[in-house]
């Protein structure tokens, strides 16, 4: 990768950390504002995700400073609802996500045939945040709907 190249992948790469910092703030927040039956199970899924976000963050970083890079202070956008109904939350987790992994598809057109490490690290998170997508689609589909969730 040339030096303009670097450049682009560290932007976009203290992106994605923001965002997934965002996703620990966003997935803690959520998980303290779950009331009801279905609580215990809810709670622990969106500490994991918390969990996961802080991972992905940290991984981004390890990959600025790789570039010779500065990781971002920065955290994305958060925004309070005051909607936490559970339906809600899912919802707002799905853009949250889609944002994300619209971050790490911009950095994989932008390492594409570049850089084989950047491409396989795009590769793989797309991969998982895509399966995180399909597992909250489907936590807000109804019982016996097995067609995706639209909003």
């Amino acid at each position: 990768m040339n030096e303009s190249e670097e450049k682009l992948a560290i932007k976009i790469l203290n992106k994605i950390m923001e965002l997934e910092l965002a996703g620990v703030v966003r997935y803690t927040h959520y998980s303290l504002m779950v009331y009801g039956y279905n609580r215990i199970p809810i709670v622990s899924w969106l500490k994991d995700n918390a969990s996961e976000s802080l991972l992905h963050a940290y991984k981004a970083g390890e990959l600025v400073t790789l570039l010779g890079g500065h990781p971002s202070l920065k955290i994305g956008p958060l925004l309070e609802t005051e909607k936490h109904d559970v339906g809600d939350i899912l919802r707002e987790s799905l853009e949250h996500e889609n944002a994300a992994i619209g971050a790490y598809y911009e950095l994989l057109k932008a390492t594409e045939g570049k850089s084989v490490l950047l491409e396989e690290y795009a590769r793989e998170m797309i991969m998982g945040e895509e399966l995180h997508l399909d597992e909250v689609n489907k936590m807000l589909r109804k019982p016996g709907d097995i067609h995706p969730f639209h909003d």
